[in-house]
């Protein structure tokens, strides 16, 4: 089988990573093409592994300019998947769906982010793909009839315990780390949202100080006070900087759930809050994780304090993700077999989805 896969965030780089991997050790031959954002690219050169760049992420400021852009990357997708031939794609962007369906190639778009709050990307990825992959938390809306549902997490595909992560940065281990994230916001899901500013970062970091260590990783530009905290080490080594961080804290919700599924505290600050299937699960049935609003600012603050005083609070949270993991599949292995045994597949799930999930507990 040959599978094309199309990368356009650092996340779908980790959440698809050891998926080729066992793809291509069981004799499938893939393809990565990207549309770089962020540290895509690094995350690749820094593991070796060989992609063709079909763009950049471009913000578009009008209508007319995103329509041009999702045309020329689609046609840059188009000569490329004719040139490979693969028998499927898989990806989480826009312009796989729609170059599939011009050149009658199954496309798997996957997500996680319920598509309500997700509407122009669910316009165009519902009626073109040729299934929607996401988490049993996730919603679809109307193209539920499209959707395969698993037990699990994006994350899970490369932060699950039978996994191996990233080489070990060292770093000072005799007080406790904070991580404090800033995202830039810019992503399509992000429209309207804000998150920590500047004013607020500096109320948060005078708060955690006290107590240990700052690291601040960072998608924007820092203001010169800021700098000194910058972390600084290699994109792949960042989630296994994050298994020894203490508490973390960010606008963003990737990394919020991905410290939640490593069992490290972590408060999301945001206006997905509420909305979003797999966090509130996450939040509200595991306790790994917490939600404040934008319009709420002294609450976080409050979430903060009342963290650094929670005793043995590591300890804690590694049982709270216990509890989580046994409840959830191993999410690349199920993927690997969905993948190889498409679209006999989809049936298989549509019939049985409990039982067969049980071979991936």
């Amino acid at each position: 089988m040959k599978i094309l896969c199309h990368l356009v965030h650092p996340a779908h780089f980790h959440l698809f990573k050891n998926i080729l991997e066992s793809l291509n050790k069981n004799g499938h031959k893939t393809l990565i093409t990207i549309r770089n954002k962020d540290v895509l690219e690094n995350l690749l050169i820094e593991s070796n592994l060989k992609y063709i760049k079909i763009s950049d992420i471009q913000n578009s400021n009008s209508t007319l300019n995103l329509i041009t852009s999702i045309l020329k990357k689609t046609y840059s997708l188009v000569k490329i998947a004719k040139f490979f031939d693969p028998d499927i794609m898989i990806s989480s962007a826009t312009e796989v769906a729609i170059a599939g369906k011009l050149i009658r190639i199954p496309t798997l778009l996957y997500f996680e982010d319920d598509l309500e709050y997700v509407k122009s990307w669910a316009s165009i990825c519902g009626p073109l793909a040729s299934n929607l992959i996401c988490p049993e938390s996730c919603s679809a809306g109307k193209w539920e009839n499209k959707v395969v549902k698993y037990n699990g997490y994006h994350e899970l595909t490369y932060l699950h315990p039978k996994l191996r992560v990233y080489s070990n940065s060292e770093v000072s281990k005799t007080k406790p780390k904070y991580l404090l994230r800033l995202a830039k916001l810019t992503a399509y899901h992000d429209a309207n949202n804000s998150g920590i500013d500047n004013k607020l970062a500096y109320k948060i970091i005078d708060r955690l100080k006290v107590k240990g260590d700052v690291y601040i990783s960072a998608e924007r530009e820092l203001s010169n006070d800021f700098k000194d905290l910058k972390l600084k080490i290699k994109s792949t080594e960042l989630l296994d900087f994050m298994r020894g961080v203490d508490i973390y804290i960010g606008d963003s919700q990737t990394m919020a759930a991905e410290a939640a599924v490593l069992g490290v505290p972590s408060i999301r600050f945001n206006d997905f809050v509420g909305k979003l299937g797999y966090l509130e699960e996450l939040e509200h049935k595991y306790g790994l994780t917490y939600g404040i609003k934008t319009s709420e600012p002294e609450k976080l603050l409050e979430k903060i304090d009342e963290l650094l005083s929670y005793p043995n609070i590591k300890e804690e949270w590694q049982k709270r993700r216990a509890k989580m993991l046994a409840d959830k599949i191993d999410v690349t292995a199920f993927m690997v077999w969905f993948i190889e045994n498409y679209p006999e597949s989809v049936k298989v799930m549509k019939e049985n989805p409990v039982e067969t999930q049980k071979r991936f507990m």
